[in-house]
C-alpha cells in the first residue's frame, strides 16, 4: 500500500477528490495534508476524515524558499509518503526539493500542457482564442509545469465563458482525472491517460 502526502494551498477541493477515491481496492492511502497557509480550508477538511495535517506558513520565510522547504521537510519525512501530490499548492519548488522526491512527485496543472505554464491559465487560453481547455496531471520536475504528462483531460472553450466560468468547468474535469491519475500511478502504470 503506497503512502500518499497531499501538498495544499487552499480549500482543497482536488485533494479531497483523492482521498475519498483512495478507499477499497485503491493501491494507495493518504497519510498527510500539509499546507503553506495555516488557514487553509482544506486542512479542516483532511482532519475531518481523520488524516494528519501538518501547516508551515511561508509568509514566516520571506524570501527564504530554502528555510521554508526545510520546515516542510519535517512533517513531510515524518509520514514517508511513498508519493507526494501537489493540489492547488500555490508554491514553486526548488530544484532541490523536486529532485529528492525525483519520480514519486505528481502536480494537477488547469491547462493543456505544455500550454499555458504558470498562472492565469483561463484568461489566456480565452485571450488565444482556444476552441478548447482542460487540465494536466503530470511528475513534478524542477522546470516548471515541464515533467512528463500522465494524463489530461479537456473541455470545451463556450461563447462568451469567462476566465471563472471555463475555471469552474475545468475544475469539475480536474476531479476526475486526477484520482483516476493517482490510482494508476500508484498501481506502477504511468501511461498517460486521456479522458
Amino acid at each position: 500500500m503506497k503512502r500518499v502526502a497531499i501538498l495544499i494551498s487552499g480549500g482543497g477541493s482536488n485533494m479531497l477528490r483523492l482521498v475519498e477515491d483512495m478507499t477499497g481496492d485503491h493501491p494507495a492511502r493518504p497519510v498527510l495534508v500539509a499546507s503553506n497557509d495555516p488557514a487553509a480550508g482544506g486542512l479542516d477538511k483532511a482532519a475531518a476524515k481523520g488524516i494528519a495535517t501538518a501547516a508551515v506558513d511561508h509568509r514566516e520565510f520571506p524570501r527564504d524558499r530554502a528555510g521554508f522547504e526545510a520546515a516542510l521537510l519535517k512533517p513531510l519525512l515524518a509520514a514517508e509518503p511513498d508519493i507526494i501530490c501537489l493540489a492547488g499548492f500555490m508554491r514553486i519548488l526548488t530544484p532541490g526539493f523536486v529532485t529528492r522526491f525525483s519520480g514519486r512527485m505528481l502536480n494537477i496543472h488547469p491547462s493543456l500542457l505544455p500550454k499555458y505554464q504558470g498562472l492565469d491559465t483561463h484568461a489566456r487560453a480565452l485571450a488565444a482564442g482556444d476552441a478548447e481547455a482542460g487540465a494536466t496531471v503530470h511528475e513534478v520536475t524542477p522546470e516548471l509545469d515541464s515533467g512528463p504528462i500522465l494524463g489530461q483531460v479537456r473541455v470545451p472553450v463556450l461563447p462568451g465563458d469567462t476566465p471563472q466560468a471555463l475555471a469552474a468547468r475545468v475544475l469539475e474535469q480536474e476531479h476526475r482525472l486526477y484520482p483516476a491519475v493517482l490510482r494508476r500511478f500508484a498501481a506502477g502504470n504511468r501511461t498517460p491517460l486521456i479522458l
